[in-house]
């Protein structure tokens, strides 16, 4: 596969951002985001959308906004907290383990190691990644859905799921991409490398996609 102009295409998306908000848990690191902020509202954001994500951590920090305070709430009282998110009760029931954990075994600071926030429960290769660059700035590939789907689009790599889609991404994209790939490749997988009929025809790095698995776009 020839190489990728990667410094056009990483332009070209951070151009298009400009036009849109940053995804919530991009928001919540700008607020003054501590990595156990980032931690606590990637773990808010599985399967729940941005809106109501953004809008349920806020309201969760604004009682407590790291472990030693959270660890005061009730279950029920989080839970009620981050309502309507996806799956709720049991994201409150982590919130708190997680917080008793970092309490007792980190000395309140989130651990700044792949293997150990692995060893959280909730946390998958997708949320550790996050926390790892946006929380402590440490190169580091977050692979969603949007990632994983416009990266295989575009014919970068040939991957199966998005866990697959780390180890290949890190093999092909250079370094100083890692981190903002995430954010940027969310927004456009909303707006315009959409899940099903993607805006070709609105799409500025059409002329270096592949078009993998596109059967009809717009």
């Amino acid at each position: 596969m020839k190489t990728p102009p990667w410094d056009e295409i990483f332009t070209i998306l951070n151009d298009f951002m400009g036009d849109y908000e940053l995804p919530s848990v991009s928001l919540i690191g700008e607020e003054s985001g501590t990595p156990y902020k980032i931690l606590i509202s990637t773990l808010i954001s599985l399967r729940t959308r941005d809106e109501v994500t953004l809008a349920a951590s806020r309201r969760l920090f604004e009682q407590a906004d790291n472990a030693r305070t959270m660890v005061t709430l009730s279950q029920k009282s989080i839970e009620e907290l981050i309502y309507p998110c996806g799956f709720f009760r049991v994201k409150a029931e982590n919130i708190l383990k997680i917080s008793h954990t970092i309490i007792s075994k980190f000395g309140a600071e989130v651990p700044d190691r792949l293997e150990e926030l692995l060893a959280f429960p909730g946390v998958g290769l997708k949320t550790a990644n996050l926390v790892l660059s946006l929380g402590f700035g440490i190169p580091a590939i977050c692979v969603d859905t949007h990632v994983h789907r416009i990266a295989n689009r575009m014919g970068w790599i040939r991957t199966k799921k998005p866990d697959d889609s780390v180890g290949a991404l890190e093999q092909v994209l250079p370094r100083k991409y890692w981190i903002p790939v995430n954010e940027l490749l969310v927004l456009y997988g909303q707006q315009i490398c959409t899940p099903r009929n993607p805006k070709c025809s609105l799409c500025s790095l059409a002329y270096c996609c592949s078009r993998e698995g596109v059967e009809q776009s717009r």
